[in-house]
């Protein structure tokens, strides 16, 4: 249910219902619940209904944005998303989480430890490659025009995507808490693996919670975690109920255990924690950017799951007005079937997992199950702060089917050389599309926010399994 409030926080349920667009009474509402701290909302009588999203081509579509600091308040709000729904039991417990975060940031010693473990220990920084071949092949098809390409080559990092860059920071902050054990939950096992090898490097003990389904298509992921000491959880569902099953693990005993978040979603400052430890790859892009070509990207790409890598490379990038910011989204089998992961594009706002944000939900408030063939992208929410980004016309939001993505991983593997994974390839997969639309010589950086390597089965069976549906029906008419 969309009011869950990351369901296994608390032992009862409750039901919520989709904001409107009547900002006084909505920001009643809201106000009322965070004194209080209860889950249930009164029934409103109207449905709120997004604003239209930004034409993929549209280059006018962000003038609605001035170019303000991001407006986030003390408790942890981007605009009206964000917030911290939870049970009161759990108030203290994130405001000292949000202290020990703010004394991390300040803390010259953390920093240069962190900065160290990231260089030494993850590899950073990890390149900004000139895809020299795709970006060829994208101007073949346009008359020898188009866009240079180049790749943020985050699958680079140890464990092989852009996770390791917060799983170390926040495991760093469990070991100054005290805490002796992680919990967490991954979806396409990179988080997971991330926060194991994290966990191994500092001596803690590592607990990471995931969905039958994604063990099965994610084996490798999880004999590597289970190789770093960790324990894996089986959880029947998908990633939101293995997310909720770590929240219940975590919440049974806050003294000793520490829930790392890999997404940029949860009660403040859960979001902004993930997105600080990740702004790191767009700060390395706009350096590298400068030594490379003497500028600034014109166009950023990245897959939005719930939002952790596409913040990642946006963030340092929000203020500057002339470089455009694209997120894509899991299509499934396409945006009109309903099978697909789609948050930002056919979601409607309300509240789950402790904070206001665009959700897949029907018209009572249920959450509509996410369908994606990236288990990373298979969530019913996005973080706040891409919310915000939507909303305020900074951003646009766009999709790509599995099909799209397929072909994009395998386009990837055949011009570059690359595997990336299929969250990543779904970015790729809306070039396509994109690269008509821009200026000859346009600098396009797309985040190659993980390794494929994990993938290459799902890849293969299912392009095998296509080519064998052709020959029996070709076989069968003939």
């Amino acid at each position: 249910m969309a009011c869950k409030l990351q369901g296994a926080l608390i032992s009862y349920h409750s039901r919520t219902t989709k904001f409107i667009d009547k900002k006084e009474r909505a920001a009643s509402v809201v106000a009322r619940a965070e004194i209080t701290h209860q889950t249930e909302f009164p029934p409103l009588s109207d449905t709120y209904v997004p604003p239209p999203t930004p034409s993929l081509i549209d280059n006018n579509a962000f003038e609605t944005f001035q170019g303000e600091e991001l407006p986030i308040s003390a408790s942890g709000k981007f605009g009206r998303f964000g917030g911290k729904f939870v049970h009161e039991h759990l108030v203290a417990y994130f405001s000292q989480l949000e202290v020990e975060f703010e004394n991390a940031l300040g803390d010259h010693t953390f920093q240069a430890e962190l900065a160290e473990a990231l260089r030494d220990y993850a590899g950073r920084e990890t390149p900004l490659y000139h895809a020299q071949r795709l970006s060829e092949y994208y101007k073949s098809r346009n008359n020898g025009t188009g866009p240079d390409i180049y790749l943020k080559r985050e699958d680079l990092n140890h464990g092989g995507s852009h996770k390791m860059n917060n799983a170390l920071a926040q495991a760093m902050i469990a070991k100054r808490m005290g805490c002796k054990s992680v919990v967490t939950a991954t979806g396409s096992g990179h988080h997971g693996l991330a926060t194991a090898a994290a966990c191994a490097k500092l001596a803690l003990e590592c607990t990471v919670f995931m969905a039958a389904k994604d063990i099965e298509r994610q084996y490798s992921n999880v004999r590597l975690m289970n190789l770093l000491g960790a324990e894996v959880e089986a959880v029947d569902g998908g990633f939101r109920d293995a997310a909720s099953d770590a929240f219940r693990c975590w919440v049974g005993d806050l003294e000793n255990k520490y829930h790392l978040t890999g997404s940029a979603v949860g009660p403040h400052p859960c979001p902004s924690m993930v997105r600080e430890f990740q702004s790191v790859i767009g700060k390395e892009t706009r350096t590298q950017a400068l030594e490379k070509w003497g500028g600034k990207p014109d166009v950023l790409v990245a897959c939005v799951g719930t939002g952790s890598n596409a913040l990642g490379l946006f963030h340092e990038f929000v203020d500057d007005e002339d470089v455009r910011l694209i997120g894509v989204e899991g299509g499934g089998l396409g945006l009109e079937g309903g099978k697909h992961s789609s948050t930002l594009s056919k979601g409607e706002v309300g509240v789950y997992h402790g904070a206001i944000s665009y959700l897949l939900q029907d018209q009572h408030g249920q959450i509509i199950h996410p369908h994606s063939i990236a288990a990373g992208m298979e969530y019913p929410g996005v973080g706040p702060e891409l919310s915000f980004l939507k909303e305020s016309g900074r951003a646009e939001f766009c999709a790509a089917t599995d099909e799209e993505a397929l072909d994009a991983y395998e386009n990837l593997c055949r011009l570059e050389g690359i595997f990336p994974s299929l969250e990543a390839a779904h970015a790729l997969g809306i070039l396509e599309k994109l690269a008509p639309t821009l200026c000859d010589g346009s600098k396009v950086v797309v985040n190659c926010s993980g390794s494929g390597d994990k993938d290459a089965s799902i890849v293969f069976g299912r392009r095998f399994l296509e080519k064998l549906r052709k020959r029996v029906v070709k076989t069968s008419t003939t």
